[in-house]
């Protein structure tokens, strides 16, 4: 398997898992919104109601961005042979090494530490449209592309 392959997987797994720690967290709270419903009437309890459906739509709020993570992996062609940074791109700089995807953090691919970015943040915005041999300075370091693929 390939390195952008293994990275592209790891993505999709880590999304795939917090997907579903937000369905579990949305179904707990509808569990307890139920058993709040069968409690005695009152204060404390419009209190604990009202706390339990903001937690909700919290969670509400993070699933959406998690569809949105799996929109974006889902666009991701790994077979492409870039010639400029786009999405689905593994970056190899002089500093680090970036695999343009979604936001997830460090991840190993093979023998290196890669950072799983998204194309929008600081770092990737930068990145986006270079070509090898491209100079990138960010936060006052400075970088080269010395492979892309």
């Amino acid at each position: 398997m390939s390195t952008k392959q293994d990275l592209y997987n790891q993505c999709v797994q880590l999304v795939d898992a917090r997907f579903k720690s937000i369905q579990r967290h949305i179904s707990d709270i509808q569990n307890s919104l139920l058993s709040e419903t069968k409690s005695s009437a009152g204060d404390k309890h419009e209190t604990g109601r009202a706390m339990l459906q903001l937690e909700r739509e919290k969670a509400g709020r993070q699933l959406a961005e998690i569809n949105k993570l799996r929109t974006a992996l889902s666009k991701i062609n790994i077979e492409k042979k870039p010639t400029l940074v786009g999405l689905g791109s593994l970056v190899y700089t002089s500093k680090a090494h970036y695999f343009i995807a979604v936001s997830i953090g460090a991840l190993k691919g093979g023998d290196n530490s890669f950072y799983a970015i998204s194309p929008s943040t600081p770092i990737g915005e930068l990145l986006m449209g270079k070509t090898v041999g491209d100079e990138v300075s960010f936060n006052g370091n400075s970088f080269v592309i010395e492979q892309l693929l």
